[in-house]
């Protein structure tokens, strides 16, 4: 059947955006701010770019106002790096902390409506592991928009890719990156709608596909979030970065995973057990609930798993409470409407008068493909691979090393977005590149097979047993034979794959289709997850080994692996940069491998 495909249409641009989230439109009103004119394609896979994952983020960003009389920029500096547990690269974390004041003013100059004191001043909220002078007591960091910053976010820099003049690619995927002669030239795109593939040929490639939190079962990830810009590198043969460095949100609403701001926790939200005892002293007594999202969700964990959990009859998941009834109105109909209403919605409670039921949810991944400060794509030794970015989550500069701090991650889109958009306006070819002689061969022999399997295999049984697979045995708590177990499992779930079959046949509009596609990015993100969790013989941030608690000298390193055959695993290292520590500046010495206590 392959023979029967072809390439449509192609299509030139200066710039192909593949993810048309924050992170992708504030990289290309970068780029038309900076050289208006140039032509940009950005694609995205759901049917509007507002229906991004960005506009559901709730709580914040965080950025120190250069006019704040008691936060600094190194103090953020320090907090990220502790938050990391000493695995973000410091270059990164400097440049974005450096910048972020400015972006909070570009933001606001392009209209975004950020919540305001009775003063008239930017308010600010505090979020976990954000602190000043250097732990002493919680820094008052973050901006935000009531509970819906993330949409705010997205306003803004939609409105300006549409006064730029992008061109928009709805409901459509990527399928394969083009490389030629060491350079990526663009991509193959499938649109859903028209059952057609169209090659795109760009001077500048752009992954901004977010994260791949749908490998796991219980998440707080939006439906699309396949892992599909991961799964793009590794086929190309490209490698990735500490996917084992997986953030758990403590807060998911029992039942779906869907997000419970950590904003409940910063404006005084208490956790409590079954016996209604607050626990989080006992696991951080200084900071509490507004310790990093690891150790609450460790903390939490344990707690059900000692028995001092609560059995939910509706969804037969235990749970923990957050307790919000204290709270006043303000809080409640002002600060945090949006949360209010999901607990309303989701699991019939008011949380103005009832305890609310939450447990750890998969949130984040931060790790992705490997990058600079600049956000060029490299390979496994460290070569920059020309023409090609990443940017967002899919990527891994890396800011977040292995715990990202709440209100880091958006505070990265704009920033890295930026910076992104500045390096391809510094470097963008003057001639478009030529395109492979085999370009969609991959693409219709992949879409080929999976028209003409046949098999009795049920798609949706393979895809639940394998995002339940990696809830239990790659979840907060892992152990050796966990991951073993969970990786001769996934091999046999691609083998079983092999054998569904398709009720329908057609290329147009076929969601069975897609949903086919997004089982084998889901299959080999898992797969490089566990491998990557099962070799790092410790426990670090995210990443947490039962069976190795402690954090060793031995693993300061970035994970980096490949695979261009499934289960076929390579891997190799990335150094961690400390460029702040050896730069023997003021304060050095709070960026060296330092104790991680709240």
């Amino acid at each position: 059947m392959a023979a029967k495909f072809k390439i449509s249409s192609t299509l030139d641009c200066d710039v192909l955006v593949i993810g048309a989230g924050g992170a992708g439109l504030r990289c290309a009103a970068e780029i038309l701010e900076r050289k208006p004119g140039t032509r940009i394609v950005a694609v995205t896979k759901v049917p509007h770019c507002q229906k991004s994952h960005t506009s559901t983020a709730q709580g914040g960003l965080a950025a120190v106002d250069p006019k704040d009389p008691v936060d600094k920029p190194i103090y953020h500096m320090f907090d990220t790096w502790k938050g990391s547990d000493c695995m973000a690269d410091q270059n990164v974390i400097k440049k974005i902390v450096d910048s972020a004041w400015e972006q909070i003013v570009w933001l606001e100059n392009k209209g975004m409506h950020f919540s305001r004191n009775e003063e008239g001043r930017l308010s600010k909220r505090t979020f976990g592991g954000h602190t000043v002078r250097f732990g002493e007591s919680s820094a008052y960091r973050a901006v935000f928009e009531a509970d819906r910053t993330g949409k705010g976010i997205m306003d803004s820099v939609w409105g300006e890719t549409l006064r730029g003049g992008v061109s928009f690619v709805n409901q459509s995927i990527a399928t394969e990156l083009l490389l030629k002669d060491g350079r990526c030239v663009g991509a193959v795109l499938f649109r859903e709608c028209k059952g057609e593939f169209v090659a795109v040929c760009a001077k500048a490639t752009v992954f901004a596909t977010g994260g791949d939190g749908q490998i796991f079962r219980v998440t707080t990830n939006c439906r699309q979030n396949t892992g599909d810009g991961l799964s793009n590198v590794l086929d190309a043969g490209l490698p990735v970065m500490d996917l084992e460095a997986v953030q758990f949100h403590p807060t998911g609403i029992v039942g779906p995973g869907i997000l419970a701001s950590e904003t409940l926790r910063s404006v005084g939200g208490i956790l409590r057990n079954r016996d209604l005892e607050p626990f989080m002293e006992k696991y951080a007594p200084k900071m509490k609930e507004l310790a990093p999202r690891d150790l609450v969700a460790r903390a939490i964990e344990t707690e059900i798993q000692e028995g001092r959990g609560i059995m939910n009859p509706d969804h037969n998941i235990e749970h923990v409470w957050i307790d919000l009834r204290h709270l006043s109105d303000y809080i409640h109909e002002v600060q945090i409407p949006e949360v209010t209403s999901f607990f309303k919605k989701f699991v019939n409670i008011d949380p103005k008068l009832d305890l609310c039921p939450v447990r750890p949810s998969n949130h984040y991944q931060m790790g992705g493909i490997p990058t600079t400060e600049f956000g060029e794509v490299q390979s496994t030794s460290g070569e920059i691979i020309r023409g090609l970015y990443a940017v967002g989550e899919c990527a891994a500069a890396s800011f977040h090393g292995f715990n990202r701090l709440g209100t880091n991650s958006i505070l990265e889109l704009i920033t890295m977005g930026r910076f992104v958009g500045q390096r391809i306006v510094e470097s963008l070819a003057d001639q478009l590149p030529e395109l492979p002689a085999a370009t969609g061969k991959k693409t219709f022999n992949l879409f080929s097979a999976y028209l003409d399997q046949t098999g009795k295999e049920n798609l949706e049984e393979i895809r639940e047993e394998s995002r339940a697979l990696m809830t239990e045995k790659v979840g907060v708590f892992r152990t050796e034979v966990g991951l073993s177990e969970a990786i001769e499992t996934l091999k046999a779930l691609k083998e079983r794959a092999a054998n569904t079959t398709l009720a329908c046949k057609s290329l147009k509009m076929n969601p069975e289709l897609v949903l086919r596609w997004e089982l084998d990015n889901l299959l080999s993100i898992s797969l490089v997850t566990a491998v990557c969790a099962l070799n790092r013989q410790e426990s670090r941030g995210g990443h947490a080994r039962r069976d190795f608690p402690e954090r060793k000298d031995e693993f300061n390193y970035h994970t980096l692996a490949t695979m261009t055959e499934f289960a076929e695993v390579d891997l190799g290292k990335r150094a961690v940069d400390m460029s702040i520590f050896e730069s023997n500046c003021e304060n050095y010495e709070r960026f060296g491998i330092i104790e991680r206590t709240y």
